[in-house]
């Protein structure tokens, strides 16, 4: 299978790329199913790059049911350290319009319904995620924006509904004063499922809306959303187009022993399936593991 190293997500209004010269289209199955489209893999301004549309292309899947482990997995298979996502957002702040990106330091889980990790069945990891972006990633996602000519704010928190209804007033306004910069549906569990498969995760966030908060400002609606898609799109584009020459595949990513110490289990009761299937995340640390208990004098 071919190896990729840096891997983009595409939201809402990015279901394809017109500047990625496509050199395959690769249908990956994973133990945890399929994931929401073929990974395209290509070119895109001089640097290799798998791109796989979130909702599927034709926007066929709602954020609920996106098969995000399935997402991710494929993408770990395929090699990827390096992680884009792209989003659309509303804005919870005035100084946050639509039209403008947001790179999010931070996220808040709201969401109830959607399996957040790898790590079931017989196994078990805590990870720490107290900083869950790549800092290295967003700054040159930030850098890129700025020459795209965008108008970015970097950091802030994303809140993570459930969806797929949008929020009452009653949310909006609370979610205001929780402090959080802009709402989404999607970020969460693929964030903490990306540091648990050790990529470098960003994100490009990009503002559509005011939400409902807004006193001056129409409800948020699939209308209004509609509207600002193709212009956001055209800019993610751009964005990431700047930033994929500056990414340093001359090394892996920062984040590339995120696992190191938080698999618990003892690896003589994991399960034989479930080291097989999660192979390409735990591989390393499981043989490791038997090889000193197999060999206890070599490692001391």
């Amino acid at each position: 299978m071919t190896k990729v190293p840096i891997g983009v997500i595409g939201g809402s209004g990015l279901y394809g790329v017109k500047d990625l010269q496509i050199i395959e289209e690769v249908s990956v199955t994973t133990p945890f199913g399929d994931p929401s489209d073929a990974v395209l893999i290509g070119r895109w301004n001089g640097v290799t790059v798998a791109f796989l549309p979130r909702h599927g292309r034709g926007h066929r899947i709602m954020p609920s049911h996106i098969n995000t482990r399935a997402n991710i997995f494929a993408m770990k298979m395929l090699g990827v350290e390096w992680l884009i996502s792209v989003s659309a957002v509303g804005s919870m702040r005035e100084a946050i319009a639509p039209g403008e990106v947001v790179i999010p330091d931070q996220f808040f889980d709201r969401t109830v319904a959607r399996p957040s990790t790898f790590f079931q069945d017989g196994i078990v990891a805590h990870i720490s995620f107290a900083e869950p972006v790549c800092a290295e990633l967003s700054g040159i996602l930030h850098r890129a924006a700025v020459r795209a000519g965008a108008r970015v704010h970097r950091g802030g928190t994303y809140l993570c509904i459930e969806g797929p209804q949008f929020s009452t007033r009653a949310e909006s306004r609370i979610y205001r004063q929780w402090g959080v910069d802009v709402i989404g549906m999607t970020n969460i569990p693929e964030a903490k499922l990306a540091r648990e498969a050790e990529m470098s995760y960003a994100t490009l966030a990009f503002v559509t809306d005011y939400d409902c908060w807004h006193d001056t400002e129409e409800a948020v609606s699939v209308e209004a959303i509609t509207r600002i898609l193709q212009q956001n799109a055209a800019m993610a584009q751009a964005i990431i187009g700047e930033a994929l020459p500056q990414i340093p595949l001359d090394r892996g990513s920062p984040y590339r022993d995120a696992l190191k110490g938080a698999i618990i289990t003892n690896p003589a009761v994991i399960p034989l399936h479930i080291k097989e299937s999660l192979a390409p995340l735990i591989g390393k640390y499981i043989q490791a593991v038997e090889a000193t208990q197999a060999h206890p004098s070599e490692a001391r």
